[in-house]
């Protein structure tokens, strides 16, 4: 589907549900996606991309933002502790702080090199186990380990249980937000990003259905 056809369908449910035009901002998710169809959505114009991986993001990203002015760059995988140094480097925003260790590395590597990405917090809005995320009761408290560690966390990710009404979860990472005076909510994918936009969401995280299937090759 063509970046134009996502675009319009954001701006007709921003639309639909009362949300001022443009307060959803598309991340186009490039992970495991051949070059050449990044290149072609970079051509377009489109400059807020995702990736999951650092190692892969090291491996593409720095050519194109030499190339391409104005790219954003967003993580929005998990992030180890030992790659958390890169990761501050090359990306703009991280979705995936997730656990206190993580938030503590940031804290140190912020003050060391004297900058600090956008930062989310995950959280495991399904209690999953096998999910990375904080778990919801423990939320409150580790926004504010976050802000004691003076970390720029501006809002909430969740990744919703696949057999689960999405809608839900995303009524409750809302919810979550603004009992933590949090105003932004990362949260939506190719199958449920309307869905997603009538909850609240500032950003949507879009792959296959801009760039086609993954090339897992």
């Amino acid at each position: 589907m063509p970046l134009s056809d996502i675009k319009d369908r954001i701006a007709k449910e921003e639309a639909r549900v009362g949300r001022a035009p443009g307060s959803t901002t598309l991340i186009a998710v490039s992970k495991e996606q051949p070059l050449d169809r990044v290149v072609a959505v970079l051509e377009e114009g489109h400059r807020v991309f995702g990736e999951n991986k650092v190692q892969e993001a090291v491996g593409k990203w720095p050519d194109l933002k030499q190339r391409f002015a104005g790219v954003e760059l967003h993580l929005i995988g998990p992030l180890q502790s030992n790659k958390t140094r890169q990761a501050m480097g090359l990306f703009d925003v991280i979705h995936s702080v997730d656990r206190p260790k993580l938030a503590r590395t940031i804290a140190r590597i912020a003050e060391e090199e004297g900058h600090c990405p956008t930062l989310f917090i995950q959280v495991n809005t399904g209690e999953e186990p096998q999910k990375a995320g904080i778990m919801p009761d423990d939320l409150d408290a580790f926004v504010n380990e976050c802000r004691d560690l003076a970390l720029p966390v501006v809002g909430l990710m969740c990744i919703p249980p696949v057999d689960e009404e999405p809608s839900l979860h995303f009524a409750l990472l809302a919810k979550m937000a603004a009992r933590n005076g949090l105003k932004q909510l990362s949260m939506g994918m190719s199958s449920d990003f309307e869905r997603a936009i009538a909850q609240g969401a500032t950003f949507v995280r879009v792959g296959s259905a801009i760039f086609g299937d993954r090339d897992y090759g």
